[in-house]
């Protein structure tokens, strides 16, 4: 760390020490052992707008080539820096960076600790992180204790106390710790939350949100790629290993920490055999494949109750053959969305019967696509990533920088969201028993504003 920016480290890193250790003294985050704030709520926090953004990228390989290749496709920004320990996916960057027409950005990665050099830059804005999850939270802080604002890929950590300790960093550094998740970014989403903000479905009663994505052959990357690190993670945590991807928007749709939180939840997870199944039929018998023990169940349900009363069900599987599914489903007092197919009932308003679904989606989106959807759309799935949803979040978190405005999502959504890992965790080995939520927000949650339908 000698070229750490150690000022700013050392008198943040003190501070957030303090959090981060009470914190620590309390993993079920009841009120009464909620850590006392050493900074102020960053919920609404807004920056001086940034004529152009000057970002870096930690982590270029699967997920992260493809914010090398929005940032250079979104004005107001300049790609400065890349690192990864991996010197072929950051010869991959720089030359695609090189092909979009921008510069050739600086390449970080002699170590596993190189990226704290990056950070010593004073000419930096923002860092995405999208490396292994065991990276996130020492990453994310790093980032803000060198005065960047950090966006970091899901999860945003993997336990309660490395939640706490983001939180604490980001209200100490007055720094963004934005959780990038994409799905809030869907179409189909942006449209369901539009119709959710006008009333369409009535009071909201109870949502229903998945990961359910067949990833086996995940296995069979040894040396590199995700499944060379995320495979043990199904011998580490028997619960739900990633369950943002389906409860972000559906924690939108309600306004969780704007108005709602999540209370608490129970969760049960199915047997663990696919894996081993998979492993035996697919490797030989000495292969280190079949030496390890798979003990996340194959399925994994947990049940959230919010404080409003309002239920979600979230589930987990990658590892059962079946059709890939996020649910995304809100019912309310007048009617349901469903997704995976899209369908929809209403009693009010809909096209018949709300004891059949409609299936034809075209008069829907053309009356409540999204403003921002309707705007950026068609650039958005030009350039691409899950249908565009990447290039949107993508282009509107450097927009929201660009114009002073607060960010979609806050360090808060992001610890609250992935707070189902390790609480999943610890109701599914309590036979279910259920767990409480902290309230990363410190009560905040009462006054913060729903997200705005934005134009």
């Amino acid at each position: 760390m000698s070229e750490f920016n150690r000022r700013y480290f050392l008198k943040a890193a003190a501070a957030t020490a303090a959090a981060g250790a009470v914190a620590a003294c309390s993993s079920t985050g009841k009120s009464a052992n909620t850590p006392k704030a050493l900074g102020k709520s960053v919920m609404g926090l807004t920056v001086a707008p940034m004529q152009t953004v000057r970002a870096a990228i930690i982590g270029v390989g699967q997920r992260g080539v493809g914010f090398v290749r929005h940032l250079c496709n979104i004005d107001g920004v300049e790609l400065k820096a890349v690192c990864d320990i991996d010197s072929e996916v950051t010869a991959r960057a720089v030359k695609l960076a090189v092909e979009e027409g921008r510069p050739a950005p600086d390449v970080y990665g002699k170590n596993d600790f190189h990226y704290r050099d990056m950070l010593a830059r004073d000419d930096l804005d923002i860092v995405i992180i999208a490396t292994p999850w065991r990276w996130h939270h020492p990453m994310a802080k790093d980032t803000m204790l060198a005065g960047k604002h950090a966006f970091v890929e899901v999860p945003m950590a993997t336990t309660m106390e490395d939640l706490w300790d983001l939180v604490d960093t980001s209200e100490a550094t007055q720094k963004n710790c934005m959780m990038m998740e994409n799905v809030c970014y869907g179409r189909d989403e942006l449209m369901v939350l539009n119709m959710v903000r006008q009333g369409v479905f009535g009071d909201l009663l109870h949502g229903e949100a998945a990961y359910i994505h067949e990833l086996r052959w995940q296995m069979k990357e040894i040396d590199r790629k995700t499944g060379s690190w995320r495979t043990y993670h199904h011998t580490r945590t028997n619960g739900n290993l990633y369950p943002t991807h389906g409860l972000g928007p559906v924690a939108q749709y309600m306004n969780i920490n704007r108005g709602d939180k999540f209370e608490y939840m129970s969760s049960m997870s199915s047997p663990a055999l696919g894996r081993a199944a998979y492993a035996k039929r697919e490797f030989a018998a000495d292969h280190e494949r079949n030496q390890l023990h798979y003990i996340t169940g194959d399925i994994n349900t947990s049940i959230i109750k919010t404080h409003l009363g309002r239920t979600i069900m979230v589930q987990h599987d990658t590892t059962t053959p079946r059709p890939y599914t996020r649910l995304n489903l809100i019912q309310g007092t007048n009617g349901v969305f469903a997704g995976f197919p899209n369908r929809i009932a209403l009693e009010q308003g809909g096209s018949g019967s709300f004891h059949e679904w409609d299936y034809d989606m075209e008069k829907w989106y053309k009356k409540y696509d999204h403003p921002l959807w309707t705007r950026m759309g068609q650039e958005a799935e030009r350039n691409g990533g899950h249908g565009g949803m990447d290039f949107l979040m993508v282009w509107r978190m450097i927009y929201c920088l660009r114009n002073g405005v607060p960010l979609d999502q806050d360090v808060y959504d992001g610890a609250a969201w992935s707070a189902v890992f390790p609480l999943s965790k610890e109701s599914v080995a309590d036979r279910g028993n259920s767990k409480d939520f902290p309230d990363f927000t410190r009560g905040q949650w009462q006054h913060g504003k729903p997200l705005g339908i934005v134009s």
